[in-house]
């Protein structure tokens, strides 16, 4: 073997040890830092919790099986999109809603938020966005701007939550797009409403139940 020519055996040892290596830093770094990294997951999805269910004191993390809402075993205080809810209680232990955590398609990437729901009511209560890679300028406003969360208010959502052009709303289900965002506004409305349909059969019973309270003892 030329003297030139790197000894592939010599190589792939180098490389393997670098990869070890790198592992064990990542896996050095990730462990005592997972525990900080969840508590400050959990503090904001909380605080994003209070945000779209106004009046809320309390917050009960509800888990879906088979069917049913269950009160979540651990402590993380997250719930992913599609798993779960939280249910929101006023000072004196009633219930407020439910803030539903929920994903979909925008214009450039998946859109995720969480809701203020009262299902008894059939309105949204308030409306923040978690995550979105929309068009920095134009479809990122749906984080920011205040006019379009203002929609999400009492917004009703029967027979379904319908986008209008801004400026052109008149009734108490519609929404008014953000100019030069409408795509991303209405990837909002499509989210909402898909993810109302899918809860409310679960929200229902779970009221037939639990006699639609909690005991309102959560975080």
């Amino acid at each position: 073997m030329s003297a030139d020519r790197p000894n592939p055996l010599r190589l792939v040892a180098t490389l393997s040890a670098a990869g070890l290596a790198a592992g064990l830093v990542l896996v050095g770094v990730y462990v005592p830092t997972k525990p900080i990294i969840d508590r400050h997951r959990a503090e904001a999805m909380k605080a994003a919790v209070l945000r779209v269910l106004p009046s809320t004191e309390t917050v009960t993390a509800l888990i879906a099986r088979d069917g049913a809402l269950v009160q979540q075993e651990d402590s993380s205080g997250v719930v992913a999109s599609g798993e779960g809810v939280f249910a929101g209680f006023a000072g004196d232990g009633m219930l407020v809603g439910y803030a539903v955590p929920a994903e979909g398609p925008g214009y450039m990437d998946t859109v995720s938020l969480i809701y203020g729901f009262d299902h008894r009511r059939r309105l949204v209560l308030g409306m923040q966005v978690l995550d979105s890679r929309e068009t920095p300028g134009l479809g990122d406003k749906i984080i920011h701007d205040e006019d379009f969360h203002a929609n999400f208010g009492a917004l009703a959502v029967e027979p379904s939550i319908v986008p209008v052009k801004r400026g052109a709303k008149t009734r108490p289900n519609e929404v008014d797009c953000i100019t030069g965002a409408t795509i991303s506004s209405e990837a909002v409305v499509a989210i909402i409403n898909r993810s109302w349909a899918q809860w409310l059969p679960i929200l229902e019973a779970h009221d037939a139940t639990d006699g639609g309270e909690a005991d309102g003892s959560g975080s």
